[in-house]
């Protein structure tokens, strides 16, 4: 059962080395420029490869594969725009990023509905934008109110798949649903660090958690029918 689980991690390499180098160089956010930003980009790079390893034909006959590689796309914008955003690109980066997570709930599928996943998640999200609130001027009162909504629901439509209690759940549903949470956690330490206080380690905890989540996002849509197989007949 284990088989797929090793062939993917294998094209998972390069997206492992490419974190790696992020860390070393670990590059300081108060001097953007184009190699920081190339740097920054590299493992999510890494993930468009891996998706697009699986051939031509994988990503015409799974429409959500294809979502998901255009919402790393979208990614990596985000995460060039971010690298200026003591200069005005913020608005820029959280636009890709709101977009990305359209596609992902759009990947995800509205089925099932698991209303309780989304009660759950609408609390958390609105306990979040509560805590974010009165530290919120101008614009960002509503963009960021969206912005929680859409990763919210994309939340939602990760957690939904996931259907533990029925014995549905396949490794790459779980892979979306803990990227999904992983994802949540990254966005908040982002806001609150740069909203409400200083976050001790603020840029280890949201690039560690970023990463983590755009790799299990990129896993779940990888199909591993071997694996379901062998769990049936278990």
């Amino acid at each position: 059962t284990l088989s797929p689980v090793k062939s993917e991690g294998l094209k998972l390499v390069p997206f492992f080395k490419a974190t790696c180098v992020y860390f070393v160089l670990w590059l300081p956010a108060s001097s953007p420029s184009w190699f920081s930003a190339l740097i920054k980009c590299l493992p999510i790079f890494c993930l468009w490869v891996f998706l697009l390893a699986h051939g031509f034909s994988f990503l015409g006959a799974h429409s959500s594969a294809r979502k998901i590689l255009a919402g790393l796309i979208f990614s990596a914008l985000g995460d060039a725009f971010l690298i200026w955003q003591e200069q005005g690109y913020f608005v820029h980066g959280l636009l890709m990023f709101a977009i990305t997570h359209i596609l992902y709930s759009s990947a995800f599928g509205m089925k099932p509905i698991n209303a309780s996943a989304g009660l759950v998640i609408t609390a958390v999200s609105s306990l979040s934008y509560m805590l974010l609130y009165p530290y919120l001027a101008g614009p960002f009162t509503y963009l960021v109110a969206v912005y929680v909504a859409l990763i919210g629901f994309m939340g939602w439509r990760a957690i939904a798949g996931l259907q533990l209690a029925n014995d549905l759940w396949t490794w790459t549903k779980l892979s979306a649903c803990l990227g999904s949470i992983l994802f949540m956690v990254s966005d908040l330490t982002i806001a609150v660090n740069k909203f409400c206080f200083p976050v001790p380690y603020s840029r280890a905890i949201i690039m560690a958690t970023y990463y983590a989540a755009q790799m299990l996002i990129a896993l779940s849509v990888v199909e591993c029918q071997d694996a379901e197989v062998a769990r049936k007949r278990t």
